[in-house]
This record gives C-alpha cells, structure tokens and sequence, in this order.
C-alpha cells in the first residue's frame, strides 16, 4: 500500500512538471469534438484515414479514396483535411492532393463540395465530409434507410415524430452526398463540358489520368493507380 502511494505521487508530481513546463498540450474545444469524431469514424471500405504527423496531430490528417466502381475505379485520391480550432463551428479546410481530371476538383486540388462551404452545418462531422468527397467519385448508389420510411408502423408514436425528423435530415444531407460526377457545378469547366457532351470520351480521360504520364486536356497527370497507394 506505501509503495503504491508512493507511485501514485510520483506520477502526479511528473504531471505537475510536465504542465509547468509546457509538455502537456490542453486540447481545445475542436481537438476534443474531433477526437470523438474520429473514434466513431464509419467509412466505406475504399476510404482510409492517415495521420502524416503522428496521431498525437488529430487536427491534421488524411483521406484517401480508393473507388472500386465508376468512372474512377482503380485510382486512388488523397484529401487532406486541416480542421480549425473552431471546429464544428466552421468546417475543414479539405483539398485533393491528387492530380485529379474530374469537374467538381481543379487542378489546385480544390473541391466543390457544399458542406465544406455555405451548407456547412455544427451537426455535420468528418464522416459526412468523407462520405461526401467518396460520393464525388461513385455512381449513385441506392441507399435505403428502411427504419425511418414509415416510422409510426415500427415504434411508438411519441418516437414518431423524432424518427421522422431525424429520416428528414439525412434525406436533405444524402440529396446532395449521393452523386457522381457533377457537370453543373464544375470546377474544372472542361471536364464538365465533355462529362456533358461526351460521357464515353470524358471517361477515357479518366482513365488516361488515373493510368499517368500523360498529358490530358493540356495538363500533365502524373497517375494515381491503386498500386501507387498500397
């Protein structure tokens, strides 16, 4: 018992030193908020998460996106994310590191995607943000949220309207989450005009930029094959 106590004041005394000498770092709001986000990450199987600067940096980190369908099947993309201290009150500041020929990401690596600007909302978290850029690069997938479809035949109906209210958020977040590339809201203006006017040649672009070496719509795409990744 002596010795414990004695263990026990060792260590609250290397504590003490630790803080008076700036070696413990006080995790603000947004560090606290984002170390829940992360721990209860839900990804695709085609996504996976990387911290560059060890995990002791959670406001710096890495997506990378590995698409098994669609256009961009075969490439894997990598975003990084920069979350403020702020955080959830504005978003992460998320760009593609990857040399990507798609319409809603420029060759700067900047993305369009709503939630990261004027639709962002605190109730969002970094799953959504990564569901988001996921669904940037996948055909329109069905997803079916079956609990919710008709929530007075399934629970209670002082649960109802709560079920009913929360099916209607996810309804409003998946419109814009579940789709494929976008021609009517580009970034990069030529991918879209050809997305548009020639699906079959846009996704031989696609292929020629994930496969790399190559000079497509006169930028050079250094190529992103799976292979590169893993």
């Amino acid at each position: 018992m002596i010795r414990l106590f004695k263990v026990k004041e060792k260590q609250k005394e290397t504590a003490e030193n630790a803080r008076e000498n700036g070696l413990v770092k006080k995790q603000c709001a947004g560090e606290l908020r984002l170390h829940r986000d992360i721990s209860e990450l839900n990804m695709p199987e085609e996504c996976k998460i990387s911290f560059p600067n060890g995990k002791d940096d959670l406001m710096d980190f890495e997506i990378t996106i590995t698409p098994y369908r669609g256009y961009y099947m075969g490439g894997g993309f990598v975003f990084t994310f920069k979350v403020p201290a702020v955080y959830p009150h504005e978003p992460p500041k998320v760009k593609c590191k990857t040399k990507i020929y798609h319409p809603n990401i420029d060759l700067e690596g900047n993305t369009c995607l709503n939630i990261l600007r004027e639709d962002w909302k605190p109730v969002l978290n970094i799953n959504t943000v990564i569901y988001g850029l996921y669904h940037l690069f996948t055909v329109s997938l069905i997803i079916t949220l079956n609990i919710f479809r008709d929530p007075k035949q399934i629970i209670p109906s002082f649960f109802a309207r709560f079920y009913l209210d929360v099916y209607l958020l996810w309804t409003q977040i998946l419109s814009f989450l579940m789709q494929e590339p976008n021609h009517e809201d580009p970034l990069n203006q030529e991918a879209a005009d050809l997305l548009r006017d020639n699906p079959k040649l846009f996704g031989l672009n696609v292929r020629k930029s994930i496969e790399g070496n190559i000079w497509v719509g006169g930028a050079h795409f250094p190529g992103c094959k799976t292979g590169d990744f893993y």
